[in-house]
C-alpha cells in the first residue's frame, strides 16, 4: 500500500478547491466588476444633468444608506433561503438599476432611485458570491480562496475601465455615451445572471427555520475592530470609483483607464505574491499594511496633473486593496458560525458600505469647496489614522490562521 506524500495531498486538495465551482464563480465575478466599472462615470452623469460633487456624494450616501438598511434587515435571508434563491434576485435588481440609469438621462430624480436599486443589487451579488465560495472550501483555506476569487475583479476592472474610456473616445455625444455605458452594464448583468443560475443549479435549496435578525447576530458575534478597516475600504471605493473620474476631468486628463489598469494589475500581482501572508504574518498585519497602501496612494493622487502620473498611485492603491479585502472578509465573517456565514459576510461588507455612507457626502463637500487635491489629502489622513489605530490590535492580538500555519 502506497502512502500518499504531503505534496500529493496538497495537490489533491487544491484541485478540489479550484474546480468547476471556483472557475464559474471567477467568470461571474469578472463580469460583475466589468459591468460595475462601466458605471464609474456616474459622477460624470450627475454633472451632465446639472448636479455638483455635493449632489454626487449625497446620492451615493442615500443609495448606500438604503443598501445598509436592507443588508441588515434581510441578511439572514441569505442563510435561510440560500444563494440559489437570493443571488438571482440581487442580479435582477442590478439589471433594473442599469435600466433606470438609462431612463435617468431624461429625468434627474430617477438618479436617486437608480442608484439605490443598482447598489442594493450590487452589494447583494458580492455578498452571495463570497458566501457561496466560502461554503465550498475548507475553513483553513477561506482567506486564500476569497483572495484568489477576488483577483477576478481585477480582470473585470481592467476591461471595464478601458472599454469605458474607448466608448467615450469613440462616441462624442454625451447622452449617447451614458446610454451605451449603462446599457452595456445591464447586458453584462444579464450574462452574469445566466452564469449564477448555472453555478447554483445543483445546490441544495431547502428552506430552514428563520435565523435571528442581523442586529442580534451583530451583537452576538461582533466582528471587532476589523470594522475600522472595512469602513476605510468604503472610503477608498468612494474616493476612487466615484470621484476620480471628476478629478481627471478637472485636470484635463483623458480617461481613467491608466489608473484602474495599474490598480488592477498591481492588486492581481500582489494578491498572488501575498496569498500566504494570512498564515505567516497574520491577517491583522495584512490589514495594517493594506491601510498604509491606501494612505500613500491617496496622498500621491493629490499631486496628479497628467495621465502618466496616475500609474504610481494606482500601483500603491492596488497593493492596499490586495491585502485589505480578503483579510477584512475572512476576519469579519469568521466570527460568525457557518450556519450564519451568509449573514456574517453581508454584515462585514455592510460596514464597507457604511464607510461609503459616512465619507461620500464629506468628500463631495470638500471637493466642492476646497478642490480634489485637498479631498485626497483628507482621505489619506483618515486612512493613516485608521492604520495607526489598527496597529494596536495587531500588536496585542495574534491571528489563529498564522498560529495554525505549519510550513
Amino acid at each position: 500500500m502506497t502512502i500518499p506524500s504531503s505534496a500529493d495531498l496538497r495537490e489533491e486538495t487544491a484541485s478540489a478547491v479550484y474546480g468547476r465551482i471556483f472557475w464559474l464563480a471567477y467568470l461571474a465575478n469578472s463580469a460583475l466588476v466589468m459591468a460595475n466599472a462601466l458605471t464609474f462615470r456616474f459622477a460624470e452623469l450627475v454633472h451632465f444633468l446639472g448636479g455638483s460633487e455635493t449632489i454626487v456624494g449625497d446620492i451615493v450616501a442615500l443609495g448606500t444608506l438604503i443598501a445598509v438598511i436592507v443588508r441588515l434587515s434581510v441578511s439572514h435571508v441569505l442563510d435561510d433561503y440560500g444563494t440559489r434563491r437570493v443571488w438571482p434576485v440581487c442580479s435582477v435588481l442590478f439589471i433594473l438599476g442599469c435600466v433606470l440609469f438609462i431612463a435617468a438621462t431624461y429625468a434627474f430624480w430617477l438618479l436617486y432611485v437608480a442608484r439605490v436599486t443598482f447598489f442594493v443589487g450590487l452589494t447583494g451579488m458580492f455578498a452571495c458570491s463570497m458566501t457561496h465560495i466560502q461554503n465550498h472550501v475548507p475553513p483553513n483555506r477561506r482567506t486564500e480562496v476569497i483572495g484568489n476569487l477576488g483577483s477576478s475583479g481585477f480582470v473585470g476592472m481592467i476591461l471595464g475601465s478601458n472599454v469605458g474610456d474607448w466608448i467615450l473616445y469613440l462616441v462624442t455625444q454625451p447622452r449617447l455615451q451614458f446610454l451605451i455605458l449603462f446599457g452595456a452594464a445591464g447586458l453584462i448583468g444579464i450574462a452574469y445572471l445566466i452564469i449564477v443560475i448555472a453555478l447554483t443549479y445543483n445546490d441544495r435549496s431547502e428552506v430552514r427555520d428563520p435565523s435571528p435578525m442581523a442586529f442580534r447576530l451583530l451583537f452576538r458575534y461582533w466582528p471587532g475592530t476589523v470594522v475600522i478597516a472595512a469602513m476605510t475600504m468604503g472610503l477608498g471605493v468612494t474616493a476612487t470609483q466615484t470621484f476620480l473620474t471628476r478629478f481627471a476631468t478637472s485636470q484635463h486628463i483623458e480617461g481613467i483607464g491608466f489608473f484602474f489598469t495599474g490598480y488592477a494589475i498591481s492588486a492581481f500581482v500582489f494578491r498572488l505574491l501575498v496569498q500566504n501572508w494570512s498564515q505567516t504574518i497574520g491577517r491583522h498585519w495584512m490589514l495594517v499594511r493594506g491601510l498604509i497602501g491606501h494612505t500613500v496612494g491617496h496622498f500621491l493622487l493629490a499631486f496628479v496633473a497628467d495621465a502618466w502620473q496616475l500609474i504610481i498611485p494606482s500601483i500603491v492603491c492596488g497593493f492596499g486593496h490586495a491585502l485589505l479585502f480578503p483579510a477584512v472578509v475572512s476576519l469579519g465573517s469568521g466570527t460568525f458560525p457557518k450556519q450564519f456565514r451568509g449573514a456574517g459576510t453581508a454584515i462585514i461588507l455592510g460596514f464597507t458600505d457604511f464607510g461609503s455612507l459616512v465619507f461620500a457626502p464629506v468628500l463631495g463637500r470638500i471637493s466642492d469647496q476646497f478642490g480634489f487635491p485637498v479631498m485626497y489629502g483628507v482621505s489619506a489622513a483618515v486612512a493613516l489614522t485608521m492604520a495607526i489605530g489598527y496597529s494596536v490590535v495587531a500588536i496585542r492580538h495574534s491571528d489563529e490562521e498564522s498560529r495554525s500555519y505549519a510550513p
